[in-house]
């Protein structure tokens, strides 16, 4: 658990704020992040490159929140983003667009123009079609791309199988042999500047040997390709350091610079790292409250009003987050194993099972630690719920970051066709409808649904 989330006089504080006092102001669930931790993760980083011609480009697939994203901008953190919507928030947080890369392995034309036309640092590509379709977009619009093509060094991460990227049967990057062939490719599209290899080989990586292996690897093969006269510039060695949610002991971002500085050596290039979960995921608390305490005849339940559509991790991992009551338990309480579930209505609206905590009550409040990664980012309204609100912390300042929606938001997404959007009225209603549709023939199919969308 973060430093920057600790009991004083008895009632768990998010820095100098208690979090009790939040969920009186904002209800719950909640989520709560902390800058000192937000801004202490992104130094340690910055502190062990220190030196190297690196740049810290935040992978916002871990949290997106624009208060989040502009808290590393400030510190001169770029972005590393996979899609539209994530280069429209970088850009909204005040990230650079000269310290943006575009990853991902399904980038549309719409989005390779959004990202020419932001300047941003480069496009990691991850197929020959990608590169052949991001040439033509450049192309047509008198522009070349800046490009690093990303290798598959076959490399095993030795994590979940889930957030494992640099194998030969993940579908990112590019076989590690095809690369020269298509690097030269590249060299004669007019619409393509290649500018560097990138590598990532996975999520929650704990041991810096996968780090090495693929860091080598593209290493020795940027050195063959500069030999061969390939304008290559820049290594982007991607994210992966892990965090420690349970047991993990995750290598110290010390010893993880101090092996690049190694790789390294004399070689000339830019470097490009992209951490997420290291930066955010301690530095957030989910906070719920106690419904019920259920006890059924073989186990016994802890019902929060948190649930798998506020934090999916548990089912989607089966991953372990640390719980604190947010009142400190006495020395000596009485403790027991509650599996502590949510409302929704899947037996796999777990985040717990046979977890030893406090005896809890109904109104108690817990905070499910270590949820500042992939959070509130993968969160949805599944069962018509409203996604929980996220929280800043400042020292002894808060603010709601992004507000709880309520139900006319969640309600206000959907629209009614035509044939819905008043009550049937039998066989009239069905004449009336066949009779506005022989006056709207040759009407604009937008018009129509424009008009529908006021009505409704």
């Amino acid at each position: 658990m973060s430093a920057f989330f600790a009991y004083k006089g008895g009632r768990l504080q998010a820095e100098a704020v208690p979090l009790a006092e939040i969920a009186r102001a904002v209800g719950t669930p909640f989520y709560c992040y902390s800058t000192a931790a937000l801004h202490a993760a992104y130094d340690g980083y910055a502190q062990a490159l220190s030196g190297l011609d690196a740049t810290l480009c935040y992978a916002m697939k871990a949290n997106s929140n624009l208060a989040v994203v502009r808290s590393f901008a400030e510190r001169g953190a770029g972005a590393d983003v996979v899609s539209e919507g994530e280069l429209r928030q970088a850009i909204a947080a005040k990230v650079p667009p000269n310290k943006i890369v575009f990853a991902g392995v399904g980038k549309t034309p719409e989005e390779m123009a959004a990202g020419l036309d932001a300047g941003i640092l480069q496009f990691n590509v991850e197929s020959v079609p990608e590169l052949e379709t991001l040439n033509r977009v450049a192309a047509g619009r008198g522009q070349r791309a800046p490009v690093a093509l990303r290798v598959n060094p076959d490399v095993d991460a030795k994590t979940h199988a889930k957030i494992s990227t640099g194998k030969a049967e993940n579908k990112f990057g590019i076989d590690l042999p095809r690369i020269e062939g298509l690097a030269r490719r590249a060299m004669e599209m007019p619409g393509i500047a290649p500018e560097g290899l990138a590598v990532h080989i996975g999520s929650q990586l704990t041991d810096l040997a996968p780090f090495e292996a693929a860091f080598g690897r593209l290493i020795a093969l940027y050195r063959e390709l500069r030999a061969a006269g390939v304008p290559l510039r820049r290594l982007d060695f991607g994210g992966g350091l892990g965090v420690s949610y349970r047991d993990e002991q995750p290598p110290e971002i010390r010893a993880y610079g101090a092996m690049v500085r190694r790789l390294v050596g004399d070689l000339e290039a830019e470097l490009v790292f992209e951490p997420g979960r290291a930066l955010t995921a301690d530095a957030g608390v989910l906070v719920a409250r106690t419904l019920y305490v259920k006890e059924g005849s073989a186990r016994r339940f802890v019902i929060l009003d948190a649930a798998m559509n506020d934090l999916i991790r548990p089912a989607m991992y089966d991953a372990w987050h640390d719980m604190l009551p947010l009142r400190q338990p006495a020395p000596g309480a009485e403790q027991g194993p509650f599996d502590v579930v949510g409302p929704v209505c899947e037996s796999s609206d777990t985040f717990a099972k046979g977890r030893i905590l406090p005896t809890l009550e109904a109104g108690d409040l817990l905070a499910i630690c270590s949820a500042g990664a992939y959070g509130a980012v993968m969160a949805s309204s599944y069962n018509a719920r409203r996604p929980a609100a996220e929280v800043l912390v400042n020292g002894a300042d808060f603010a709601v970051v992004r507000p709880r929606p309520d139900y006319a938001a969640i309600l206000g997404q959907d629209r009614l066709p035509p044939w819905l959007a008043a009550p049937a009225r039998g066989l009239s209603r069905a004449k009336s409808v066949a009779s506005r549709g022989e006056e709207r023939r040759g009407e604009p199919h937008g018009a129509a649904t424009e008009r529908q969308e006021v009505s409704a």
